[in-house]
């Protein structure tokens, strides 16, 4: 998870940065930060992107951070508050699950039924068929993980995830892309327990997903604005640039038409691209400003989809009153779910025809 957007870096109308006033926790003992310069790619061509008609679904709740569908189309989520939820196809019935006493983001399948939770605060979490949470990685090279964001799976059960910072926690989420300090990394945990970091010193890596044939694996760099792949044959594989994403790419998923949906989180940022590669103290400076002042988010939904060579198909782009800010994605059976840590509702659309 993680975004910015409009003409400034924050703001939501909540006067808590975009995300709510839940991700204000802590934020009256701002950590300091030590911005790194870093000069931005060119923003991408203009586009014309198809537009997009969304349908919400309210929650009891805020910050549904992540989607997973369910065989009989009902989806589970996870709140601000630790609570996941399941929420039926038609969106009439929402089930509490459990709660993970952390704050919850990505979430997938694993072969035994048992849902995978990435717990920003906790790790990775699973929880099964009795709605009984248990830890399954707490602890990454020795220390307890930071940022556990998300994650992908192989049907032998081996686990890609992502640990987004080991600067920043969940809550301070924007320091890490005004810091850009890179300390992100991209992990395998085998059934065995066996954990390999795959990639490190990454700016803020977020989505992951394997493609059809498991043997590479995608993943999105928010602050980078760009999607990566790697080579999960070669053990000496370096992380390829598969395309730019035109804002900051969150969550990404394979749906079962075969293609990589990504959330882009928000628009590129004009104050924060300016900033990167200028003296650091500027952004020392904007990060001590009250969040309150800070501009609001652009109300904007963008969804993108690729095929594994990485080819546009699919460029999506709509607005609903009550949904902005998308941060997961998932695809199945021509219907298409949206999550947001902006929000209290989930979104839904059709996929639309190629």
């Amino acid at each position: 998870m993680g975004a910015c957007s409009g003409d400034g870096v924050g703001g939501s109308s909540s006067g808590c940065g975009l995300v709510g006033d839940g991700y204000c926790l802590g934020m009256s003992l701002k950590s300091s930060i030590s911005p790194v310069r870093w000069d931005p790619p060119p923003a991408p061509p203009e586009r014309q992107p198809r537009d997009l008609d969304v349908q919400v679904v309210a929650l009891p709740g805020e910050g549904p951070e992540d989607v997973l569908i369910d065989e009989d189309g009902s989806v589970i989520t996870g709140l601000l508050d630790g609570r996941i939820l399941r929420v039926s196809a038609d969106g009439q019935t929402i089930t509490p699950l459990a709660d993970t006493g952390g704050r919850p983001l990505g979430i997938e399948w694993l072969p035994d039924g048992k849902v995978l939770i990435c717990d920003a605060n906790r790790g990775l979490l699973t929880l099964d068929k009795d709605n009984r949470i248990a830890t399954l990685l707490g602890e990454v090279d020795g220390r307890p993980m930071k940022f556990c964001n998300n994650a992908d799976v192989l049907p032998d059960g081996t686990i890609f995830f992502t640990d987004s910072s080991t600067r920043f926690g969940v809550a301070e989420w924007m320091a890490d892309l005004l810091e850009h300090s890179s300390t992100g990394s991209v992990y395998r945990l085998t059934p065995d327990g066996e954990l390999t970091r795959l990639v490190t010193g990454r700016p803020f890596p977020n989505g992951v997903a394997l493609s059809g044939d498991g043997k590479t694996l995608f993943f999105a760099e928010t602050a980078s604005y760009a999607l990566y792949k790697l080579d999960l044959t070669n053990a000496d594989a370096e992380p390829v640039l598969v395309t730019a994403v035109p804002g900051l790419p969150d969550n990404i998923a394979r749906g079962s038409d075969g293609l990589i949906w990504v959330a882009i989180g928000s628009p590129r940022n004009a104050l924060l691209d300016f900033l990167l590669p200028k003296p650091p103290v500027l952004r020392k400076l904007v990060w001590a400003l009250p969040e309150a002042v800070k501009p609001k988010a652009a109300d904007v939904i963008e969804i993108q989809a690729y095929d594994d060579d990485g080819r546009l198909v699919h460029d999506l782009r709509g607005k609903h009153p009550d949904f902005r800010m998308p941060t997961g994605v998932r695809e199945r059976d021509g219907k298409v779910w949206l999550s947001s840590i902006g929000t209290r509702t989930l979104a839904t659309f059709r996929t639309p025809l190629r």
